[in-house]
C-alpha cells in the first residue's frame, strides 16, 4: 500500500509523517516540543524553548549568503483534536492514521494536523537541508495557536531577530496573504439550581450529527449548518408545543470549529412521546432539504434514556433557548473593497448546559476593529438579556495589508518565473499570527502562504498532494532570493 512517505517532495512528507506520530493537541505540547528541540540538537543548530513554550531554532546562512536579511519562518505546533463519534482515538497518545485518497491526503476519522503540520514539516526541511541557498534563518514554532494564539501573544520582541516573516499557515497554494481578520472570544455563563422532573415524565436523548463542520473563518461563508443553531430550532418547538423540558445540551467543542454534532436530553409527558418523535423526523427531513448539496445526510434521532434527577427551571430554560436562537451566527458582511472576502462573522462554537451551569462560546472575527466591536457588543446584549455573565477574552486586531510590501513584489515575481502565472494576493478571514507578531515587532515585512488544505478543524481535513511540492519549491526559491541587508 502506498504511504505518504513516498509522495513528493519526499523530505517534506517524511517530516510530516514523523509529526503524525507525535501527539500535539493544543495545550498538551511537551512531546512535540521535545521532538523539535531534539531534531534541532541532532542538526547541531542553536535552539531553545522560551518561557511560554515556543520552540526557536536558528540556522546560519549558507556560504556566500551571509549578507542577506534574516528570514523568520513561522508555523504553529499544535493541532485541533477533532474526531468522529464512532472513531476510537486518544489525541494524547495515538498517532494520526493517514490515508491517500486520490490526489488528497486525509486522516482516518480524525483531523489530519496538516494545519499547521505542513508548515512545521517545511521548516524542518529547510533546517536539515545543507544544499539549500539561504541567508540567516530563524524558525519559530509557536505553541497553542488554535487556543487564543498563546505563543504568538507571549513571544518577546527581542526573541525575534528576523526582518522578514514568512508565515506558513495559509491554506490555498498560489495565494499570498497580506492581511487577516482579528478576533474576540465571547463566553456567556449562567449558574442555576436544578429542579426535579415530573415523576410521570419520560426522558429522550436527541442526537444531531453528520454535519461537515470545518474552519470557522475560512469556511464560514460556505453555507454549512451549525449543529447548535439547528438543534435550538427543534428545542424551541419541542418546548412550545410538546411540554418538553431541557435537562442538558452539549454541542461543539472548539470555538474555532463549526459544530458538527450536538446532543440534548429532554423530559416530556409520556403521552407526548409519539408527537415528539414525529417532530424529530420532520426536522431531519427539513434540515436535509434546507442543506441539500451542502450537508448530506444530516442525522437527527431520538432514543429513550433514564429519567434524570434534575432539569433546567422553565424560565431559565426559555431564556437560554431564546438567546441561543437569537445569537447571530455566520457571515455579517464582506469587505467593501474586496467583495468576495468575508469581513465580519461569528461562530457559535460551543454550547454546554447541564448540572446547574450553562455556557456558550462564540468566536467573533473581523478585519475591521469597529465591526468586531459592534458584533461582539450585539452578542453581549443578546446573552445578557438571558441573565448570563459575559466575558470577552483573547481579543486581537487584524493584520492590515501593505500592498507596497517589498517581499510581496519579490515573491510575486518569483512565483510567476517558476510557474508561469501570477499568484493571487488576498486578505484571509482567519486569525494569523502575523498580525500579533507584527504588533510585537513593528516594521517586519510579512507574507503568509502554504499548500492547499480543505476543511481544517474537522475530520474532513485534507491536503492536496500536488500543491505540497509547489509550495515547498516556492519556499526554497524565496529563501534563495532573500534581499541583501
Amino acid at each position: 500500500m502506498k504511504t505518504i512517505q513516498s509522495l513528493e517532495p519526499q523530505n517534506l512528507w517524511k517530516n510530516f509523517h514523523a509529526l503524525t506520530l507525535v501527539p500535539r493537541p493544543s495545550g498538551l505540547l511537551q512531546p512535540i516540543q521535545q521532538f523539535l528541540t531534539q531534531f534541532a540538537t541532532d542538526l547541531k543548530l542553536e535552539n531553545f524553548i522560551d518561557e511560554i513554550g515556543n520552540v526557536i531554532v536558528r540556522k546560519p546562512a549558507s556560504a556566500g549568503m551571509e549578507n542577506r536579511k534574516i528570514v523568520t519562518l513561522q508555523a504553529h505546533m499544535d493541532m485541533v483534536p477533532q474526531k468522529n463519534n464512532d472513531k476510537e482515538h486518544d489525541f494524547q497518545k495515538d498517532p494520526i492514521q493517514t490515508v491517500i485518497d486520490g490526489d488528497w491526503v486525509r486522516a482516518d476519522g480524525t483531523t489530519l494536523g496538516a494545519d499547521d503540520g505542513m508548515g512545521v514539516a517545511a521548516m524542518m526541511c529547510v533546517l536539515e537541508d545543507d544544499t539549500l541557498k539561504h541567508g540567516p534563518i530563524e524558525a519559530i514554532f509557536t505553541c497553542d495557536e488554535e487556543t487564543h494564539m498563546v505563543g504568538a501573544f507571549a513571544i518577546k520582541a527581542e526573541t525575534i531577530t528576523g526582518e522578514i516573516l514568512l508565515n506558513l499557515d495559509s491554506e490555498d497554494e498560489g495565494e499570498l496573504y497580506i492581511g487577516c481578520a482579528g478576533g474576540s472570544d465571547l463566553t456567556a455563563t449562567l449558574h442555576y439550581k436544578e429542579i426535579e422532573p415530573e415523576k410521570e415524565d419520560i426522558a429522550l436523548k436527541i442526537n444531531l450529527k453528520g454535519l461537515r463542520g470545518g474552519h470557522s473563518g475560512l469556511e464560514i461563508n460556505q453555507g454549512r449548518a451549525n449543529a447548535n443553531k439547528l438543534l435550538v430550532r427543534f428545542l424551541r418547538e419541542a418546548v412550545a408545543s410538546y411540554e418538553a423540558r431541557l435537562v442538558s445540551w452539549v454541542g461543539g467543542n472548539m470555538r474555532n470549529a463549526i459544530p458538527r454534532e450536538a446532543t440534548a436530553v429532554l423530559t416530556i409527558p409520556a403521552e407526548n412521546e409519539a408527537e415528539l418523535i414525529d417532530l424529530v423526523a420532520y426536522c431531519e427531513k427539513l434540515f436535509n432539504e434546507e442543506f441539500k448539496g451542502i450537508e448530506t445526510p444530516v442525522s437527527f434521532t431520538a432514543e429513550r434514556v433514564e429519567l434524570p434527577a434534575g432539569q433546567v427551571p422553565a424560565e431559565i430554560q426559555d431564556n437560554l433557548i431564546d438567546a441561543i436562537f437569537a445569537c447571530r451566527n455566520g457571515v455579517l458582511r464582506n469587505i467593501t473593497d474586496i467583495p468576495d472576502t468575508v469581513e465580519t462573522s461569528s461562530n457559535l462554537g460551543i454550547v454546554e448546559i447541564g448540572a446547574g451551569k450553562a455556557m456558550a462560546t462564540i468566536l467573533v472575527r473581523s478585519s475591521c476593529d469597529s465591526m468586531k466591536e459592534y458584533l461582539t457588543t450585539s452578542l453581549e446584549c443578546c446573552f445578557s438579556m438571558a441573565g448570563m455573565k459575559i466575558e470577552i477574552s483573547g481579543s486581537y486586531s487584524g493584520w492590515q495589508p501593505n500592498v507596497e510590501s517589498p517581499i510581496l513584489h519579490a515573491m510575486k515575481d518569483s512565483y510567476k518565473k517558476q510557474f508561469g502565472v501570477e499568484p493571487a494576493v488576498k486578505v484571509i478571514h482567519a486569525g494569523l499570527e502575523c498580525g500579533i507578531i507584527g504588533a510585537i515587532k513593528p516594521g517586519m515585512d510579512m507574507i503568509s502562504f502554504g499548500p492547499t488544505l480543505r476543511s481544517p478543524h474537522s475530520p474532513a481535513e485534507r491536503v492536496f498532494i500536488p500543491s505540497v511540492d509547489k509550495f515547498y519549491k516556492f519556499l526554497v526559491a524565496t529563501l534563495e532570493q532573500t534581499p541583501i541587508k
